[in-house]
């Protein structure tokens, strides 16, 4: 957590730098320093027991899967930014949201990651992607789930979700608890 006595230098499009004067155990006083970020979302989207991936292009980057997600705008609560890019990026809405997990993504970033679970997923409109966005939806099982995190083909994924993944393709009980928490059987 960035303390209060921590000055802005520098304000980025992504991330801001903030630093501040820390007292080390001799007595001598050291500069520190610590990024901040937006917060962002993942929704791990579902609808007749299979979960929606995204297959996307971004520029300068190699196509990639990932939930569907992106960061919070100003001061904008995490569950309404997961609605809205659950919205933008898929155009699907859910009216069953539950907080999967949050995340400090990063020791030295104050970033949190927060993950939503929005079942029965319908679409309602079309997608409204930015400009650096390319989106293709595609709808996998669980365990095609698990085999792409398995085999490295998904990596854009928390990696307590990635872990609880991957024993539940090991681990029968692990597997019906992640059902449960995902899918609400």
């Amino acid at each position: 957590m960035i303390p209060s006595n921590a000055k802005k230098v520098f304000t980025g499009v992504i991330f801001d730098v903030y630093q501040w004067p820390q007292e080390m155990f001799d007595g001598s006083i050291e500069t520190f320093e610590m990024l901040k970020r937006r917060t962002s979302t993942d929704v791990i989207a579902t609808q007749n027991g299979k979960i929606l991936l995204q297959v996307q292009e971004q520029p300068a980057k190699p196509i990639f899967l990932s939930f569907p997600g992106g960061q919070a705008e100003d001061a904008e609560d995490s569950l309404v930014g997961a609605k809205r890019e659950l919205l933008e990026e898929t155009g699907c809405t859910s009216n069953d949201w539950h907080l999967f997990s949050e995340v400090n993504a990063i020791s030295k970033i104050d970033w949190f990651v927060y993950t939503y679970i929005a079942r029965d997923c319908t679409i309602v409109q079309d997608q409204q992607l930015d400009a650096g966005e390319r989106i293709t939806i595609r709808w996998v099982t669980l365990d095609e789930l698990i085999d792409l995190v398995d085999q490295q083909k998904f990596t854009q994924i928390e990696p307590s979700f990635r872990m609880d993944l991957v024993r539940a393709k090991y681990h029968p009980p692990a597997r019906q608890e992640l059902e449960k928490k995902i899918f609400g059987l």
